[in-house]
């Protein structure tokens, strides 16, 4: 039997070794948007999607929202039969959001958003 590869939860959100040297002068800009880049490429991995991107700014999001019309439509058909599970989704299903944006340094910054 396979052994189903499963992707970590938490993609650790640093560059890896050699992207630049601590203590030396600041990254420019071509070499901070590698390293957004490699950060993004691993949280896309991990099961998020990008929502916008500017230079050294991204915005992921992980998550759907409920389809309310499409729900509305389906209780009314199903004489309210339907209405438990509508509610049921929307109490767990849940949007997550998060801003990432590389300082000058090189350090990645986290900011979740509602």
């Amino acid at each position: 039997m396979k052994r189903r590869r499963t992707v970590r939860e938490s993609a650790s959100i640093e560059p890896p070794p050699g992207y630049y040297v601590a203590g030396a002068e600041p990254p420019g800009a071509a070499q901070r948007a590698l390293i957004l880049d490699w950060v993004v490429s691993r949280r896309i991995a991990s099961g998020w999607r990008v929502e916008s991107r500017s230079g050294s700014q991204v915005v992921l999001v992980r998550g759907q929202p409920v389809n309310h019309v499409l729900h509305a439509f389906l209780t009314v058909f199903s004489c309210l039969v339907w209405g438990v599970v509508w509610a049921g989704l929307a109490l767990v299903n849940r949007v997550e959001r998060e801003a990432l944006t590389v300082d000058a340094q090189g350090r990645i910054v986290t900011v979740s958003a509602p």
